[in-house]
Formats: C-alpha cells, structure tokens, sequence
C-alpha cells in the first residue's frame, strides 16, 4: 500500500514541484533529444530558487518575469538549449545574455558576464558566461523565458529526465 501511495504521489507531485527532486538528483538528467521547448538547468548542479516567477496582469502591470537561482560569483552559466546568442553584452547597469531558440522561445541570464558573442550558435549546457553579483543580497542567476511577447516560467519548462522513486 505504501509503495502506491508513493507512485501515486510522485505522478502527482513531481511534475509540479519536479524542481524539489532535481535538486536532491532524484531526477536523471535531461536525456539528449529532448523536446525544443523543454530548457536544461541554467547553472550546475541545479540551483535551488531564491523568488519565483509571478506573472504580470498585463504587459506593463508588476511582476517578476523569471526566476532566481542561487549561485556563486564566477560560476559558469550554460545556455538552456540551443540557439543564437541575440544580446551578449551590457544593458543599463548590469551585462546579460539573451538567446533566441529553434522552438520560438527566447531566454535570458543575468547578471553574466559573457563568454559567448552576439550571433553565436551555442548549444544546450554550453557555458555563456560567469555569473556576476548584485542581483540579490547573495549572488544569483535572474533567468527568464519568453515566447513571443508573453513571459513564461521557467522551471514549468524544464525536462526532468526520466522519473525514479525514492525510498519511502
């Protein structure tokens, strides 16, 4: 009874709080072939989020349109998925990357210093810059998607990989 309980509440709970399993490694990596418009995890090993993702009302209306992640100073910010690096460079006070993918989706990292050059192909997990402080009190990752002009969530498109059950 105890073991479907557990697969019952992991069909239930993993897909929508999969972030909380991914960070303790419950979850394999994303396999290779993944659907374009599922994104890999920005930093490594998957961060734990500091504020998620609100939606706004409307376009102008407030809101935090991405999500931030826990990080280090200097550590390596890899590309969700493929695409061509559209912004990699300074906008108002902070330096960004932003890159356009195959599926329609648009993402964004911040603030990164960049590694990578505007109009660059990268691929998925390939390092595009460093992650720089003074986003948060600690130093984190803002990181954004877009398809189009609608803002979506970004942890709500990231593969999971194939699920396994833990030990009661």
């Amino acid at each position: 009874m105890r073991l479907l309980i557990s697969a019952l509440l992991c069909l239930v709970l993993v897909p929508a709080f999969g972030l909380a399993t991914a960070a303790r490694g419950a979850v394999d990596a994303p396999a290779p072939g993944a659907a374009p418009d599922e994104l890999g995890w920005p930093l490594s090993p998957p961060p734990k989020p500091v504020r998620p993702f609100e939606a706004p009302e409307h376009p102008f209306g407030p809101g935090h349109r991405g999500v931030d992640l826990t990080g280090a100073s200097g550590q390596p910010v890899l590309a969700a998925a493929d695409g061509v690096v559209i912004h990699a460079g300074g906008l108002a006070d902070r330096e960004l990357v932003s890159i356009q993918h195959d599926a329609g989706l648009r993402t964004s990292y911040e603030p990164v210093h960049p590694i990578v050059e505007t109009g660059e192909h990268v691929t998925r997990g390939q390092p595009i810059g460093r992650l720089q402080p003074g986003h948060c009190p600690a130093t984190c990752l803002h990181w954004g998607v877009r398809a189009g002009e609608d803002y979506l969530d970004p942890l709500g498109l990231l593969a999971h990989g194939r699920v396994r059950l833990l030990p009661w």
